[in-house]
């Protein structure tokens, strides 16, 4: 699936406080269940942190891409925050992580969710498309950047 088929306005933030990974988990855990119905904040933190303790979601270059399967999760939603300050995410190049791209999918549906977290993975690994969301000056700008780049609409052609 495409960013934009993911992400909306509303579940884009810029310049968000990440003090530590746990507390940015429990932020975004908040702003997701604050957008969509059907999903509790606890639920949503609880699942992403079980899929920490797995290993580290934290792909490499400044960015992460927390994810989960969800019972009651209706269908693919996505959160993207832009950190004001970058944080130890405990990443496989251990730089520190200010991109965070939050994926919550259903979990009757593991097949999409692989090949929507591998498509993530290529389009982040992308430095033109990393660039582009680094220079975002707003909420906005963020989402329409993440939403409408060239390397997105190539990448998921």
């Amino acid at each position: 699936m495409r960013v934009r088929e993911l992400l909306a306005p509303e579940r884009t933030h810029f310049n968000v406080q990440g003090v530590s990974k746990k507390r940015l988990l429990d932020q975004a855990a908040q702003l997701v269940a604050n957008s969509c119905s059907g999903l509790t904040e606890q639920q949503v933190f609880d699942a992403l942190v079980a899929r920490e303790r797995l290993g580290s979601t934290g792909i490499g270059e400044g960015i992460a891409i927390p994810h989960c399967r969800l019972a009651t999760c209706q269908g693919p939603v996505a959160l993207l925050l832009q950190l004001e300050q970058p944080i130890d995410f405990e990443s496989i190049d251990n730089k520190p992580v200010d991109l965070v791209f939050v994926l919550l999918v259903p979990e009757n549906n593991p097949e999409q969710h692989l090949k929507t977290l591998s498509h993530l993975a290529a389009l982040f690994n992308e430095a033109g498309y990393r660039e582009q969301l680094r220079s975002a000056r707003s909420a906005e700008e963020l989402f329409k950047r993440a939403t409408s780049s060239e390397e997105e609409l190539q990448l998921a052609s």
